[in-house]
């Protein structure tokens, strides 16, 4: 017969069977450490034990390390044992059976700990039928729990494993979301330094441009690309799709278009050559709108192409969208390309942008749209910052749903 423990048998029971009431506290804890250390001190604090700790296995080295601990002067935290080598922890993590030492003066496999110890029970934790873990109770009566006591522990046990379990899935979604969110990181940064590192110093010009990804990544894109005797191609594109699959293609389509110009400069035949580039190099139903324009600082001359892009705005003391015959996206089917050709008389700009902005939504689901862009830039002192600040402002300060890029000519 056991000897009579220092609280009650029914006491004993009561705080056991209290800890199974309190278990949904522990099942919810999704920090490992945190519930490790409130599994070890909850039941400490409950029933009166001498020791209790919790052993985790390294998958790797086949050792049980020591993840939680109360009451124990000889193990710390990090403490390891081989399985089915040392310790009670070790032989019930290789047999996956509880082992209960009634005195642990006479235990083949009990390794001494505290000297109050007097009675120690090891209950195996698993998951998918392997061991993951074990829960070690030591008390200080000898032979110090009944059966049914030892069925409570068990009862506790496989709550414990279940958060265990819990809180491990918890930590490797959490290291997969911050890994994704680093890469994400990375990507962004590579892809910022695709994007011109200064705008180019043309006389009798100046340039403005805004980019603000709706996402970490974006498929809205501009770029300045000097072709000498005074002639700047100027790219404004928007690659159909959102985040990484989208800042992919335009990293593609960027790098295929800085090849071609050198070839033919000409916004026709840059679009012409770059669309059938496309054509046998995009995924089905991935698509890019873009212009592409040559501006000539000599003669103040801008000639443009459009694929499938939005019309440019020019103002000019007044605000109009230049209307051009714009051929195909990119990407989705054979097409042609015509120009268009517009004289910059000083105090004139012209605005490229993409969908972003035009199309950004209110709480009303009402469009920002052509009108309230052309308003804008009636007002004075109108800019591209400014401009993007105010699609914000219409959405009620709920952030862009679509990157928002624009680029601004001013001619002085």
């Amino acid at each position: 017969m056991p000897t009579t423990s220092i609280r009650p048998i029914r006491t004993f029971v009561q705080a056991l069977m209290k800890l199974q009431r309190d278990a949904q506290l522990i099942t919810s804890t999704l920090d490992l450490d945190v519930l490790l250390e409130r599994v070890v001190n909850d039941v400490a604090a409950s029933i009166g034990c001498v020791e209790v700790s919790v052993w985790l296995r390294d998958w790797e080295t086949n050792e049980m390390v020591l993840h939680g601990i109360r009451g124990c002067a000889l193990h710390k935290k990090g403490s390891r044992l081989k399985i089915g080598e040392e310790g009670m922890v070790g032989h019930v993590a290789a047999t996956g059976r509880m082992r209960y030492a009634k005195d642990v003066s006479v235990d083949a496999y009990y390794v001494p700990c505290d000297a109050e110890t007097q009675s120690a029970v090891d209950l195996p934790l698993k998951a998918g039928g392997e061991v993951i873990g074990v829960l070690g109770v030591d008390h200080k009566q000898t032979n110090a729990f009944t059966d049914d006591q030892l069925q409570v522990l068990k009862a506790l046990a496989g709550h414990i494993e279940v958060a265990i379990e819990n809180a491990r899935k918890f930590q490797l979604e959490r290291q997969e979301r911050e890994r994704m969110q680093r890469e994400a990181e990375d990507a962004r940064a590579v892809q910022q330094g695709l994007f011109p590192k200064t705008i180019p110093l043309v006389p009798g010009f100046a340039f403005e441009t805004a980019w603000h990804p709706a996402g970490t990544l974006a498929g809205d894109w501009f770029d300045f690309i000097e072709l000498g005797e005074d002639l700047y191609g100027i790219v404004l594109a928007d690659v159909s799709g959102k985040g990484m699959p989208a800042a992919l293609l335009m990293s593609a389509t960027r790098a295929i278009l800085r090849s071609q110009v050198k070839v033919d400069s000409s916004p026709s035949g840059t679009l012409l050559q770059l669309n059938e580039t496309l054509l046998e190099d995009f995924p089905m139903g991935k698509f890019v709108t873009m212009i592409y324009a040559v501006l000539d600082a000599r003669s103040r001359e801008i000639t443009f192409a459009s694929a499938g892009h939005l019309r440019p705005l020019l103002i000019n003391g007044e605000c109009s969208f230049v209307d051009v015959d714009a051929g195909l996206p990119l990407g989705l089917g054979a097409s042609s390309y015509p120009e268009c050709k517009l004289y910059l008389k000083p105090g004139s700009q012209l605005l490229f942008y993409t969908d972003g902005i035009t199309e950004a939504m209110n709480a009303d689901d009402e469009e920002y749209g052509a009108v309230r862009l052309l308003e804008h830039f009636l007002t004075p002192g109108a800019c591209v910052e400014g401009l993007i600040e105010e699609v914000k402002q219409f959405g009620y300060g709920a952030g862009l749903t679509d990157d928002a890029t624009a680029v601004l000519i001013r001619s002085r």
